[in-house]
């Protein structure tokens, strides 16, 4: 049954970021990437009031916490997810461990992509 909610919830986040995306461009323009940079900001305040709420409140099932965090923000921002845990490493007092999550997520994951757009080029 999780499965079936994250996915529900992943579709609506990917739907809202589309539309952030489309919004965004419109709004902005599309010399600077400004739609991704507003999805993962405020992909991660919503994170970070949602798990503020859990964490104080804990009143809600664990099905509404799939959907809403892996679901709903994990289709609109896997970057908030990221921001939440870089700062519980933080909170709890593993600065060291913060940072090295926050440098090597940062860049293994632009190098990984970097390594996929070699490959890619060489199977052209």
């Amino acid at each position: 049954m999780g499965y079936a909610i994250v996915f529900l919830g992943g579709g609506l986040g990917a739907a809202l970021r589309h539309g952030m995306n489309l919004g965004v461009a419109r709004w902005l323009g599309t010399a600077f990437p400004y739609g991704t940079l507003v999805i993962n900001v405020t992909g991660s305040l919503i994170m970070g009031l949602v798990a503020g709420y859990f964490a104080f409140r804990g009143d809600a099932s664990q099905s509404w916490r799939l959907f809403l965090t892996t679901g709903i923000l994990g289709g609109y921002t896997t970057f908030s997810a990221f921001s939440l845990d870089a700062a519980l490493l933080y909170q709890r007092g593993e600065i060291s461990a913060a940072a090295i999550y926050v440098v090597a997520s940062v860049a293994l994951s632009i190098g990984g992509l970097f390594a996929g757009l070699a490959l890619a080029r060489s199977f052209a």
